[in-house]
Formats: C-alpha cells, structure tokens, sequence
C-alpha cells in the first residue's frame, strides 16, 4: 500500500487558481476531479482538487478513492495548516491540485480485507509531506544533481529484476 501524490499549491488569484478553475469545469470520464473533504458538505481549506491519475472503471474503485484515500488527503491537508507548514492565515487564499493514485489492484483484492484504515492513514501522512516538500521547495536542484544516479524509481526496479 502506498501513495504518490504530486501537488502543485499557490494562490488562487494566479495561475494556480486558474488551473483549478479549469480543470473543475473540464471534467473528464473516467478522471473526475474532486475537492478533498471531510464529508459530503464539509471542503478543507485550503482548497484541494484531487485528480485521479488512474482512469476510474468501477463504482467500488470509486467508493475506496472517495471515502478512504479522500478523507486522508482532506485530514492531511488539515493536519499540515495545524502543524504551521501551512499558514493558517493563507487558508482561503491558497489552492491545491493534488493528483492521487491509488493502486488499481486493490479491486483485486477481497472487499472485507481492504486496510481502510491504512490506505486512510498512508495518504494522510503522504499529503503532509508532500505539502511539506513542496512549500520548502524540496528535494532542490543541488541534492537532485548530487543525489540522481544513488535513487532508484521502484516502479523501474521491478521491471529489471523481472517483477512487473
């Protein structure tokens, strides 16, 4: 169980909240963009637009991103304004689109032994750092330069020792 989210934040009176704008009114089958939430009326702050990097095919893939993993990001996002990375002030003036996967091999899976909790609890703490990352503008160009040939995408790693 993991998570990757890739976020881009700013205020919502540039670029950022244009973009958020735009892809709200251009939805597209199979890649629904959402606000994170609590619950169906509660949004966070600031405002999350989650963006499936996974193309949605099932209502029960739909359910698990919708209630698990949405409610980790909407207390994620809480939990970084709590925790100062965000500024509380900047609540209302920032804008974050979040694009989320979430494995689509967890319908393979027996509904009764999804980890609900942990799919919740991993994209809660992903959120975090992420945000975290991103607002510290981390990892920078100098530890990426010095850091590039000693870190290995895992995804590409399967794939050479065979396991894909």
């Amino acid at each position: 169980m993991g998570a990757e989210p890739e976020i881009v934040i700013g205020e919502l009176d540039g670029p950022v909240g244009t973009a958020l704008a735009t892809l709200v009114g251009d939805q597209t089958k199979g890649h629904t963009k959402v606000f994170a939430i609590l619950n169906s009326d509660v949004q966070v702050r600031p405002a999350t637009l989650m963006v499936s990097k996974v193309t949605v095919t099932s209502s029960r893939y739909t359910n698990i991103l919708m209630g698990s993993v949405q409610a980790g990001i909407a207390n994620g996002v809480l939990d970084a304004v709590r925790a100062g990375i965000i500024p509380k002030e900047k609540a209302n003036d920032l804008g974050i689109i979040y694009s989320v996967w979430l494995d689509p091999s967890v319908l393979a899976v027996d509904p009764k032994e999804v980890d609900y909790q942990g799919l919740f609890n991993v994209n809660r703490e992903a959120t975090v750092k992420a945000i975290r990352k991103a607002l510290a503008n981390e990892p920078n160009i100098d530890w990426l330069l010095e850091n590039q040939d000693k870190v290995t995408h895992y995804f590409h790693q399967l794939g050479v020792d065979g396991k894909l």
